[in-house]
This record gives C-alpha cells, structure tokens and sequence, in this order.
C-alpha cells in the first residue's frame, strides 16, 4: 500500500474571532493548493481513497483533490486530527478497512502529525526531522502484511513549490 500524508493548505490564522478548527483555507492556500492538485493530477497520480482531518481547512483541502479528480472516495477521519495518534489509526482505522495491497491512500491533515507519522511508518519513532510544508505530501510505501510501523519506505517528500 502507498500511503500519501497531505498537509492542509494555507489557512487563516487563528484569533478570538476563528477557533482552529473552525479556520479556512485562504484565496492563496486556495489557489497553491489547486495548482498542487493539478500537477499531481498530471503526473497521473490518483487516490483509491481520501481520509481527512475533520478540521474546515484540511476538509478543504481534501475537497481541492477530489474536485481534481484525484480520487472519488472521500472520509472524514477523527485520527487525523491535530491531536490525533497514530498507533490508534491503526487499530481503529486502517486494518479495519482491510484494504487492497495496492491500495493509494491519502490522508490530508496538520503538522507536526503528519511529519511524525510519517517518522514513525519509517523509523518505528519520532525524531522531529522530517518538516512537511502547507499542501506538501510525503510518501511511505508500506508492506502488505503485518503493521506498517517502523516498516515503511519513503519515496515521496515534496514541498509545494516542486509541485507549482
């Protein structure tokens, strides 16, 4: 299985006014992340499944790659959440799912998670030395049995502005 790890795009910063969750793509985090989309979109790069982060910009985001027609399944997911943990993912989420081997995941959601997450299918730990740029992707490719945890292999670490 491959696995895409999105980052959001370019968001509104948060005030007394916006709570985080509740924040927006902005019209540049809306524009860039349109023309990732469109590259990726070129590159003949699909997803067989979309989770998301339940928060307005990653669901955003998640809707910019749909609408590209990068992929026509779309899932909110709560583990995706900036709070959310990896290891229950994977109990709770992923081997659930029983997806194919070939299976291209994307899943679209916030930093420092997702750079850990990815650490994490890699290396079996965090080690902060991965940064994930606003609507950048890593990929891991992960075995086809067992848990993904410190099994993985990245081939994919992409800011934007490759993509733009």
């Amino acid at each position: 299985m491959e696995l895409y790890l999105i980052r959001h795009g370019i968001a509104e910063v948060a005030t007394d006014d916006i709570k985080d969750e509740q924040r927006r793509l902005t019209k540049e985090g809306r524009q860039k992340t349109e023309k990732v989309a469109q590259r990726l979109k070129k590159l003949d790069l699909d997803f067989d499944f979309i989770a998301t982060s339940p928060l307005v910009r990653a669901k955003q985001t998640a809707g910019i790659l749909t609408a590209a027609g990068l992929s026509s399944q779309l899932e909110e997911c709560t583990h995706l959440a900036p709070d959310g943990n990896i290891y229950d993912w994977v109990v709770n989420w992923l081997e659930p799912k029983n997806l194919a081997p070939d299976t291209r995941l994307a899943l679209v959601g916030h930093e420092p998670c997702l750079s850990r997450w990815a650490e994490i299918i890699v290396w079996g730990e965090a080690k902060e030395r991965l940064v994930l740029k606003k609507a950048g992707m890593i990929g891991v490719k992960v075995p086809e049995t067992g848990s993904p945890l410190g099994r993985g292999q990245m081939f994919w670490l992409t800011p934007p502005k490759y993509l733009l």
